[in-house]
């Protein structure tokens, strides 16, 4: 008998489905409402937000809206039709691939239309199936999808660990010489959930044992870290080590689309092998400009970083001062660990947002292990030293509350009425 496909589905939402009735619209697809800033309004207040990726405050930046503007009312959102290939290439996607490879030290890039569509795309363009992938275990979801597409073999490596990273490029390269197949090491230059940078140098030095090309997905070290913004690689003095660097537009650029690059062979390679481009529309012209005023003004305007990291270290600073734990963030992301179950850590959010006006992320199982709670907090440039003090204190007001069980305690009056 031939079960009904959908029987699965009702029985069985999943390990966040579950909590849609209790959680959609607050906890899960929010509605944050006005203009991209350090302050906006959540369920009828204004809360201080620390969960968009608006890094150096550009989303609503005169300069952008101007250039973001005259697009739209020139060139519409249409412009231009078709894949590129086909017909919807234009002489500013190559300007703005020039910038994006200068910009980063690279040969070549190759736009993109979004990052986690490009990354998933450009793993299968990358890898045959006599290849080998080697991937750390905590990186983006878009990684892991493109890795599932991989027909060959595949070893994941402990989060980070140098030593588990060795142990299976050794199992890796056994397994490429029976093959006749290579090698592609995938890392994140900054790791989202927790803030860590990749540990990009010891993993260039590894290519002095090991023939393997390293990929680099560094969505959250573009216009952060490193020399003028240039990314995690530039932060670490490993650039030339990258074989392929990924970052996308969506954080600190404050838009939509992402780039590749590298040698010219290998973006070109990309170019003419990745599907999702391929048979996708191309980038509209509005993106693409807005794309290249962003860029120039991440160039030309150093004080944004500047900004970004002066609210950065007082946040993360004063959070440790007050006896958070940050984890090991090396980074602008901000996590901060508590312990609680998933109806704890929704009673608590609920308070920091509505008597304490202060909205960031919540993670839970099963992003993170079960008893464990992360509040992810993402400072920008916009941001000021008011909302750092008032976001600590507000930290140090749930936290305990948390601690002497009032959350448990309306958690479980909620779950029982």
């Amino acid at each position: 008998m031939v079960k009904d496909l959908f029987e699965r589905i009702k029985s069985d939402k999943g390990p966040l489905g579950k909590w849609a009735d209790k959680a959609e619209g607050y906890y899960v697809f929010p509605k944050l409402e006005g203009p991209i800033s350090n302050r906006m309004m959540f369920n009828g207040k204004t809360v201080v937000t620390w969960s968009i990726n608006d890094y150096l405050g550009l989303a609503n930046h005169p300069d952008v809206l101007k250039v973001d503007g005259e697009s739209a009312a020139k060139d519409g959102m249409a412009y231009p039709m078709g894949a590129r290939m086909m017909s919807g290439h234009t002489k500013y996607h190559e300007q703005l691939e020039r910038e994006c490879a200068e910009f980063v030290g690279k040969e070549a890039s190759y736009l993109v239309n979004f990052g986690y569509q490009g990354m998933v795309s450009a793993i299968d363009a990358l890898v045959s199936k006599d290849d080998i992938i080697v991937y750390d275990m905590d990186t983006h979801a878009c990684i892991i999808d493109g890795v599932r597409l991989h027909a060959g073999k595949r070893f994941v490596y402990r989060h980070n660990d140098i030593e588990s990273c060795e142990k299976n490029l050794k199992r890796a390269t056994k397994m490429a010489e029976k093959t006749g197949g290579g090698i592609l090491l995938v890392s994140e230059g900054v790791f989202g959930m927790r803030g860590e940078q990749g540990r990009l140098r010891e993993i260039v030095a590894l290519k002095e044992k090991y023939n393997f090309r390293l990929l680099v997905d560094d969505a959250h070290g573009f216009g952060t870290l490193g020399e003028g913004g240039r990314g995690t690689g530039f932060e670490q003095g490993v650039q030339d080590g990258i074989d392929v660097y990924f970052a996308t537009f969506a954080k600190s650029m404050a838009g939509i689309g992402a780039f590749f690059a590298g040698d010219k062979d290998v973006v070109q390679y990309l170019q003419y092998n990745m599907r999702s481009q391929m048979f996708a529309k191309s980038l509209p012209m509005p993106m693409v400009k807005g794309a290249l005023k962003r860029l120039d003004m991440i160039r030309t305007m150093p004080e944004l970083k500047d900004k970004l990291w002066e609210i950065t270290n007082a946040l993360q600073s004063g959070l440790k001062e007050a006896g958070f734990d940050l984890g090991t963030t090396q980074t602008c992301i901000t996590p901060v660990y508590l312990k609680g179950d998933i109806p704890e850590a929704m009673a608590m959010v609920h308070d920091l947002r509505e008597n304490h006006g202060v909205f960031c992320s919540i993670v839970v199982y099963p992003v993170i292990p079960k008893g464990m709670i992360i509040l992810r907090l993402i400072p920008t440039a916009r941001h000021t030293i008011e909302d750092v003090n008032e976001t600590i204190k507000a930290f140090t007001a749930i936290r305990e509350k948390l601690e002497n069980g009032t959350y448990k305690k309306i958690a479980e009056a909620i779950m029982t009425a």
